[in-house]
């Protein structure tokens, strides 16, 4: 796909009391909204008797083992960037569906990503040296945003988020510890912070905001999951209409895109000007010069699902809404939200992601998420020890009879077989460990010389690696951070864990890790 986009702007966000974005009221959307250009003309397109002899090497043909598998729609519809009337022109479909979504979400402008919000991540990452020395960033950022740090060279000062010492999890951060973190930073660029969180707690971005722009530097949200916020009163506002200058939209993951299919959305706001070239430019870099139309199209037909489907969303809503009064009339288990009242860096609560606790009715999270998978074929988003974390699309309404009946036949009290879940090295909880002292930017560290030891002899050392238990992608250390002992227990217990998983570690038990020579 080509990588122009749109320069239509559109009104500045809604004043703070107002909780949805300044667009044309889900229930009535404006009449542009009703269609889908981008993803209509790629139809029109694939229904024509075309000669494919460009790329993609397929070439939709009958007898592909592709067409085969997938049947003949996907590859008809799989088409090169760069077409006459599609994505090359003026007043492209792409162009008309680039400005819908900015009109949807409130933004001045918004850019189609086909790499996932971790490419939106690095977008805003890249631009921030333009702004100033020092990025202030929440520690529990996604990966992605520590990627951007080694692909920028910038400094980063990073504010502690509250965590729930009982669950094991990461919250948020408020605006006081924000605004500690610019009065020592007086070279800072921006503020970059995550809502929602992994587990659904919201933070107060309108205040985070307000802190930042007193600061002058502009606000980024990584609103990777929260891509849906603003399009039915249940849910809650997004980030743009609190405030944010730039926002990451994982849009494929509940506002019903395809994997892999993500939009960056600049604010009307005080930084546009400065800020809408730089994205621009840094869209150019990461962005691919095949991205793919599938994914673009499902971009567009989301957008159009979310203005148009306030209704089926207010469905997804009340089901998610019947697991957790289910959860908590049974009594066996409890609701991870509930809690979230005790944390001050939580205002709200996406509701259509239903977290868990499992330890209470006996079994780990990890065990419960196996058994689920292998004994009633029912997909969680994420497990912990403590917990797992249940999703609902924006759209979607599944049989959540069937998820509680599952949920409540899962064995108790804890077996040997369960506890196993919680990773090798037995007994307790894991519980993230504190970060290590911080020696070298993540970039000075990620292109040092460096040597790769053994787990026990890099404890003290500096990482020369980005190191994240996932899901959900939580940098548990940072290169350029020192190694610690804690650490190391917390990533090789993890990755022995059911579904356990550390992203950029060198083995799977990791057993070794790469430092800083």
């Amino acid at each position: 796909m080509n990588t122009r986009t749109t320069d239509r702007r559109t009104p500045s966000p809604t004043p703070l009391s107002t909780p949805l974005p300044a667009v044309a009221s889900p229930s009535r959307p404006g009449v542009g909204q009703l269609g889908a250009p981008y993803a209509e003309a790629v139809l029109g397109h694939a229904g024509r008797d075309w000669l494919r002899l460009n790329v993609p090497g397929h070439a939709a043909a009958p007898g592909s083992d592709l067409t085969g598998f997938f049947g003949p729609r996907i590859t008809a519809l799989d088409f090169p960037p760069l077409l006459d009337g599609i994505d090359l022109g003026p007043d492209t479909p792409l162009d008309r569906a680039l400005a819908l979504a900015a009109e949807a979400w409130g933004a001045r402008r918004t850019w189609f990503l086909t790499n996932g919000a971790s490419q939106g991540n690095q977008i805003a990452s890249m631009v921030a040296p333009a702004l100033g020395r020092t990025l202030v960033v929440q520690r529990s950022v996604h990966s992605s945003v520590i990627d951007g740090l080694v692909l920028s060279g910038m400094d980063a000062v990073f504010v502690q988020p509250s965590v729930d010492p009982e669950q094991g999890i990461a919250h948020g951060v408020t605006a006081a510890d924000v605004a500690a973190a610019l009065e020592r930073t007086p070279d800072a660029a921006a503020v970059y912070i995550v809502s929602p969180s992994y587990f659904g707690a919201v933070a107060d971005v309108r205040a985070i905001a307000d802190t930042a722009h007193a600061a002058g530097v502009p606000l980024i949200v990584d609103e990777a999951w929260g891509s849906h916020f603003g399009f039915h009163p249940g849910l809650p506002a997004n980030a743009l209409s609190s405030g944010a200058d730039l926002a990451t939209s994982s849009t494929h993951k509940l506002a019903g895109s395809l994997t892999q299919s993500a939009m960056l959305h600049l604010a009307e706001g005080p930084f546009a000007n400065l800020l809408e070239p730089l994205v621009d430019r840094a869209f150019r870099l990461v962005q691919s010069t095949s991205a793919s139309a599938l994914l673009t199209a499902s971009l567009d037909l989301a957008r159009r699902s979310l203005v148009t489907g306030a209704g089926a969303t207010g469905s997804s809503v009340e089901a998610a809404d019947r697991v957790r009064d289910a959860v908590r009339a049974l009594g066996r288990f409890t609701v991870v939200s509930d809690g979230f009242r005790a944390f001050p860096d939580i205002v709200g609560a996406d509701p259509l992601r239903i977290a868990i606790d499992t330890r209470a009715g006996g079994i780990t999270g990890h065990e419960a998420r196996r058994r689920l998978f292998r004994d009633h074929q029912i997909m969680v988003e994420v497990a912990t020890d403590a917990a797992i974390v249940a999703v609902i699309g924006a759209g979607s309404v599944p049989d959540t009879d069937r998820f509680v009946k599952a949920l409540h036949t899962l064995p108790s009290p804890l077996t040997t077989d369960s506890a196993a879940g919680a990773g090798a090295g037995g007994g307790g909880m894991l519980r993230l460990p504190a970060p290590g002292a911080t020696k070298l930017t993540a970039r000075e560290a990620f292109l040092s010389p460096a040597l790769v030891v053994d787990a026990e002899d890099a404890v003290g050392r500096i990482s020369a690696d980005t190191l994240a238990a996932y899901p959900p992608g939580i940098p548990n250390v940072l290169p350029g951070e020192v190694i610690t002992a804690e650490a190391v227990r917390f990533l090789q217990r993890t990755a022995a864990a059911p579904n356990g998983h550390v992203r950029g570690a060198l083995d799977l038990g990791v057993t070794r890790l790469r430092v800083v020579a």
